[in-house]
């Protein structure tokens, strides 16, 4: 049996979305694209929310919004994926990264407290794998000093921490749509913010920096006429792109619910195994469950990550890793970060695999992974 890493949920009503908008010939940034903003806002529980071409894109523009700009420092996790230091660089500030909670694989609120320096203007926490950063200590601290919280909520669709979904309040929140996201729409991605006056500034940059909705001047009654006020980018997205996130936001709750059943099924299988789990959700944390990342506990097991993960590659089921640390990169390394700067992450690195977690799993699909997973870890890698 092939299990492969992600599959996306895309069904009959995507379809038809898509093909009505191909029908409608507007395919690039326009009505659905504002229709999208308008629901999506309200799902989260944003004041305003403004669509982009990617996740990367929603933290650059947020960046930018936020006044972040060179010689200015981020506070940030050095366990994610790239995309959330390069935005940093982007603008010319320096990425300053702080080490993680073993616990929940977030970054530590204590650590970024103890980072903080004149320089620094932003704290940039990501939501691993769907669990909320604890983004109330992190807000106090960014209160304390004068700082913008800018949310990395790639995994966070729809998380909640407090009783509040991430989006609905703080600074500046940014969601991803890539195809292995909980609400895909292929590429993609959102900015919410309680900032009007940044909303307003967001549309303008993702779309070259005209003042004002741009695409307007194409529609019925539209003007020809448009000013450039700002250095912007081609960070819209399209309408195509816009339809299928209508649709798949429709589903979400329904998709969120066959998550759940997905994460019981694991935890109960895989609770007596030398793994350890992702972190439980309590009163103040709801996870988005976008990840299942088990990490191997070498006090119980033999087995090797890398190892374990090419034995289940050929018995079909094919897994990831999230994250290769940032400052582990040659690239980082060139900047003067080295191995052992931050201890947690590189453990956690070293000792992760992500599993395929998603809805459109089959219930054989489930429980091959489980029983084969179950099966290698009690027999140990010299008997494979």
């Amino acid at each position: 049996m092939e299990i492969p890493f992600h599959v996306p949920d895309i069904g009959e009503t995507e379809l038809a979305a898509v093909e009505q908008v191909l029908r409608s010939r507007w395919l690039t940034t326009g009505p659905r694209c504002q229709e999208f903003e308008s629901a999506f806002a309200a799902y989260v529980g944003a004041p305003h929310a403004v669509s982009v071409s990617s996740g990367t894109a929603a933290l650059h523009l947020a960046l930018l919004a936020a006044g972040v700009g060179p010689g200015d420092e981020v506070i940030t996790t050095p366990y994610t994926f790239v995309a959330t230091v390069e935005v940093i660089l982007y603008v010319g500030a320096r990425p300053v990264f702080v080490d993680i909670d073993w616990r929940t694989l977030n970054i530590d609120p204590a650590a970024a407290a103890s980072a903080v320096t004149p320089r620094t203007r932003a704290i940039l926490p990501v939501h691993f794998g769907g669990y909320p950063a604890e983004i109330g200590a992190l807000r106090a601290l960014a209160s304390e000093h004068g700082l913008r919280v800018i949310e990395d909520a790639a995994h966070a669709l729809p998380a909640e921490f407090e009783g509040q979904r991430i989006g609905s309040g703080g600074h500046f929140t940014a969601f991803s749509f890539y195809a292995t996201k909980n609400l895909c729409t292929g590429e993609g991605g959102m900015i919410t913010t309680a900032d009007g006056d940044a909303a307003e500034r967001l549309r303008g940059l993702r779309l070259h920096g005209i003042r004002g909705d741009a695409w307007k001047r194409y529609a019925r009654g539209g003007r020809w006429f448009y000013e450039v006020v700002e250095q912007g980018y081609k960070y819209n997205l399209t309408d195509i792109q816009a339809a299928l996130g209508l649709a798949q936001l429709a589903r979400l709750d329904r998709m969120m619910a066959t998550r759940r059943e997905h994460d019981r099924r694991y935890r109960e299988a895989l609770r007596d195994c030398p793994l350890v789990l992702p972190p439980e959700e309590d009163a103040r944390h709801r996870s988005a469950l976008h990840l299942f990342v088990v990490r191997l506990d070498p006090e119980r097991t033999e087995w090797k990550r890398d190892a374990l993960i090419e034995v289940l590659r050929g018995r079909g089921i094919h897994c990831s890793v999230h994250f290769i640390p940032v400052h582990l990169h040659p690239f980082y390394r060139a900047q003067g970060y080295r191995p052992g700067m931050y201890p947690n992450a590189e453990r956690a690195y070293a000792q992760a695999i992500t599993l395929p977690f998603y809805p459109a799993m089959t219930p054989q699909q489930l429980d091959y992974l489980l029983e084969t997973l179950r099966e290698l870890l009690r027999r140990g890698p010299s008997r494979d």
